[in-house]
Order: structure tokens, then C-alpha cells, then sequence
């Protein structure tokens, strides 16, 4: 049976037609791709207990197998070939973890052999050298650079003290959607989350709103980065052939992003260390630069770490939250009774004040478990950022090399019938009364990852979706545009990217709620 071909296969096609160098040379480029074929099969024997694998085709292993949805595709081969599986992406051996089990021993019993990141092509030249937090290999820079970020950054004092950005932001997407009610008039709803996300991070991050006041290019190079830092490159897959993505320009279409990144978030630090910000109003450049100040002569922060746990910053912030909203509203416009009874709750601990505290979330429960659902079918990242195995281990019964790719699917683990009733249903109230969390050390539940690699910004990322949740559902009752196909059979096509996003813009009307 004919599989679909998989995006990095595309891309793979589109790289490869980049190529503008004589005939011969490309001979040999394929003769090369030949004689590494033959080698790596005649080294593909293994004395050792390895994972199951699906059959692969010469040269390029499994990629073929990836589909255009990975997160899909790798866990309808994981029923049939187990939780633990080996690949073969090109040249590199690739470990599938789709059950909790598993997810527990990767992430806790063996957390540290699995604690390290595979060095990507763009990854390396984006994030200088891998010098942030999420692409980092493991070892003693990223445990200090972690240790400061959480300590911080991202710690629960700083989620609270960035409150006074996302009230003024949420504020500004609650005014754009009231002036649309009077038109009764249907709205981008994606656009509009994916608009305020990206003000709250820039004002977090950058201390501005430059998606505001420098809209298209800002948003056009932030586009551009969190694109490119995930793209294909040929290297990746085939190490020894990485000299051709210079062939194909990749590497220089990389160059140039960074150019730009690095020459603006030079100035931006320029900036920040002539003006003189109350403690209060201080963002996380400024943060930073008091780290590099205080730093101790045994683990100094140089310029390039700062900008590189800049780059984290906004790409992990920048559209995982409006992402995770965005299915959450088509779930709901899919699923009116708890959308009414969410509605009911809001508006109840709210009452007839004129906005919504923060105080007030304390109270809504159920706005809780709607989150914990949305999350549960909908992780951003349905297959968490690769790990590599810093060293040889046994796994399930398995022996794992040194060197190997890990993908833990998220989607598998978080729809798997032996620990959630009816998996494939919306139904919030499943959390009503359980344990359960995103947060804890619930295997089955891990769209935020877990162990020493888990987000480390995940309380930023839920005081934000709680927070324009319960604003969304306070001020206005939602419908889909007439005309439009019924709730049930709302279009929800997924678009595999750095986030698994709605192929389709959620376009819904908004009414006025009178409290």
C-alpha cells in the first residue's frame, strides 16, 4: 500500500530541485547516495535485542512512513509494532515511545541517558551553537542556564508579576471582538488568538509590543524563524551528505535569518542597558542582563547565551498557547453543552464586575478541566521536541544505542483506551474529581513533556490561556457564521509544523454578553 509522503520527504524533492550545479557534479552527489545505501546496509546487523521495526526502504529507512501527519501516522504503526519502536530516518536510528510506560522510564527512571538533544542544521546556526534552553545538549551549561530560567524567568513570582501584559493585551483582543459584534459580522478567531499570543510574549520578552508597531516585518521575521529552526535539512537525516544543503542554499537562507535576528537583538540590548526601568516594569532582557551582571567568573553568561535564551523565549511562547486555544473554541463550538456550562461558571464567579480578576480563576474549576481536555486531544506539540540518548541503555527489554533519536508521542500516549474512557471524546468532565495534571508526574497526561527536559514554561503558558479563556467565555456567547456546516462536522484538518495547527481558521460570530 502507498503511503503518503511525509513533509520532510517533500522538502527533501524541493531541496534537492535547488540544486544548480553541472551535471556531473550531481552524478556524483548520487553516486554518493549510493555507495552510503550500500555501507549502511552491510553495518545494519546487530548482536543486540533491538526495538521492533517496520520494514524500510533502501536509503531512505522509514521517512516514508512519517506521513504528512507524523503524530498520526507513527502511532497507527505503533499498534502494530509495539510502544517501543526503531526507525531508521535516513542515517539516523530513531526510538518511538507511545505508551505511558514507556514515557515513564524515558522520563523518570532513565531521565538523565535521555536528557540530551540531537544538534540540528538550524538549531545550531538559530540558536548560536545550541546555546539556549531547548536545544541545548545535556550537560552542566544547560543545567546552570535551566536552573536560572526557571529560578528567574518562568518562576510563579514572574508569572504574576507579567500580569499587568496580558490583562492590557487580552484587554485589546476583548475591544477588537466587541466592535465586530455590532456588525454581526463573522471574525478570524485563529487570527485574532494567534495576534494577542504574540503581543503578550513580545511584551513579556521584549519589553515592547513590536508586533504591533512593526507588524509586518517583526512578525514576518518571527514567522520566518520558527519556520526555518524546525525545517528539513538533508544533514539531519544523512550526515554525511550535509555538505549539500550548502549545495541546495539552505545554509545560506539560514545565514540570513540569524543576520537578522542577531542584529536586532543587538540593539534591542543596547536599549535595554540605557534605560533605566522600575524593578516592576522590567521585562526579560532586562532580567537577563542582571543575570550577566551578577554571573559568577565559574559560569558567565555571554552576550551570544543571552540571545540565544532569547530566541527560546519567543519561539516557545509565541504560538503554543494561541494554538492550544484555537482547538479548544472549535471543541467548544463542537460540544455547546460545556460550552454552556462553562459559560455558566464564569459568569457566576465573575458576577457584574466590569472585568475579570486573575483572583477569580481560583474559583472556575471546570474552566480547568476544559484546558486539561483541550490539552489531552489537542497537545501543541503532539510529538515532543526529539531527545538523544547520551548513552547506551535498556529499555523495555531493549537494548537502545547511544546516539538515538527519541520521539515520545504525546498524541498516542494522552488517546490510549487503557487510561481514558472513550479517548477520542471531548469530555472535560473526566478531570472533575482527578488527580490528574499536565504538571505532575502523570505519564499518561504529558503535553508539556516531563522530566528534566519538560516545558519549563508551562505556568506561563496556562496563566495565559486561563486567564483569555475566561475572558472569551465572560463577555460573549459564540456561534458559528449562517450558512456554515453543522458544529458536529466542523473542518478539524490538522497541519503537522512546529505546532499541529487548524488547517482551517476558526471563523465564528461573537455576541455581546450584557452582564
Amino acid at each position: 500500500m502507498a503511503m503518503a509522503l511525509s513533509p520532510w520527504l517533500n522538502q527533501l524533492g524541493q531541496e534537492l530541485q535547488r540544486i544548480t550545479i553541472p551535471s556531473y557534479l550531481f552524478l556524483v552527489s548520487l553516486l554518493s547516495l549510493s555507495i552510503f545505501f550500500l555501507l549502511s546496509f552491510s553495518r545494519s546487523g546487530s548482536k543486540f535485542k533491538l526495538p521492533p521495526s517496520p520494514t524500510r526502504l533502501p536509503l531512505i529507512g522509514n521517512l516514508h512512513q512519517l506521513g504528512t501527519l507524523p503524530h498520526r501516522s507513527l502511532g497507527t504503526l505503533s499498534k502494530k509494532h509495539g510502544p517501543l519502536m526503531l526507525l531508521h530516518l535516513g542515517q539516523v536510528p530513531t526510538l518511538v515511545v507511545s505508551s505511558a510506560e514507556m514515557a515513564k522510564e524515558v522520563m523518570k527512571t532513565h531521565d538523565t541517558v535521555f536528557s540530551s538533544r540531537p544538534k540540528t542544521t538550524a538549531a545550531n546556526i538559530l540558536a548560536y551553537g545550541c546555546y539556549d534552553i531547548g536545544f541545548a545538549p545535556y550537560g552542566e551549561y544547560w543545567r546552570q542556564v535551566r536552573k536560572l530560567c526557571v529560578l528567574e524567568l518562568l518562576s510563579l513570582k514572574r508569572v504574576q508579576q507579567f500580569q499587568y501584559a496580558r490583562e492590557e493585551e487580552i484587554g485589546v483582543l476583548v475591544n477588537r471582538i466587541r466592535k465586530a459584534c455590532l456588525g454581526q459580522s463573522p471574525i478570524n478567531l485563529s487570527e485574532m488568538l494567534i495576534k494577542a499570543s504574540n503581543n503578550i510574549m513580545s511584551r513579556c520578552v521584549l519589553g515592547q509590543n513590536f508586533v504591533e508597531q512593526n507588524g509586518s516585518w517583526f512578525g514576518e521575521l518571527a514567522r520566518t524563524l520558527m519556520t526555518q529552526i524546525m525545517g528539513f535539512s538533508l544533514g539531519d537525516f544523512f550526515p554525511s551528505l550535509s555538505w549539500i544543503d550548502s549545495l541546495t542554499g539552505l545554509i545560506a537562507r539560514l545565514n540570513k535569518t540569524f543576520v537578522e535576528v542577531d542584529g536586532f537583538l543587538d540593539q534591542l540590548i543596547e536599549e535595554h542597558k540605557t534605560a533605566n526601568r522600575e524593578v516592576e516594569s522590567k521585562d526579560f532582557v532586562d532580567i537577563l542582563l542582571q543575570l550577566q551582571k551578577d554571573s559568577s567568573p565559574e559560569f558567565e553568561l555571554t552576550r551570544d547565551n543571552l540571545k540565544a535564551i532569547l530566541v527560546d523565549m519567543l519561539i516557545g511562547g509565541s504560538d503554543t498557547t494561541s494554538t492550544a486555544l484555537e482547538w479548544l473554541m472549535a471543541e467548544l463550538m463542537r460540544n455547546r453543552s460545556v460550552m454552556a456550562k462553562l459559560q455558566e461558571e464564569v459568569r457566576r464567579v465573575v458576577g457584574k464586575k466590569a472585568r475579570v480578576d486573575v483572583s477569580d480563576l481560583e474559583q472556575m474549576d471546570y474552566l480547568k478541566c476544559v484546558i486539561k481536555e483541550a490539552l489531552r486531544l489537542h497537545p501543541p506539540a503532539p510529538l515532543l521536541v526529539p531527545r538523544e540518548t547520551i548513552a547506551a541503555v535498556e529499555l523495555g527489554g531493549y537494548y537502545i544505542p547511544a546516539k538515538t533519536s527519541v520521539f515520545v508521542n504525546a498524541f498516542a500516549i494522552q488517546r490510549d483506551p487503557e487510561f481514558w474512557d472513550r479517548p477520542e471524546d471531548f469530555l472535560p468532565e473526566r478531570f472533575e474529581g482527578n488527580s490528574v495534571d499536565f504538571r505532575s508526574q502523570d505519564f499518561q497526561f504529558i503535553a508539556f513533556g516531563g522530566g528534566r527536559r519538560g516545558c519549563p514554561g508551562v505556568n506561563f503558558a496556562v496563566a495565559a490561556a486561563e486567564y483569555e479563556l475566561a475572558n472569551l467565555m465572560y463577555w460573549f456567547d459564540w456561534k458559528l457564521p449562517s450558512g456554515s456546516a453543522l458544529a458536529e462536522t466542523l473542518d478539524m484538518t490538522e497541519v503537522y509544523g512546529l505546532t499541529v495547527h487548524k488547517k482551517c481558521p476558526l471563523q465564528v460570530v461573537s455576541v455581546l454578553y450584557s452582564p
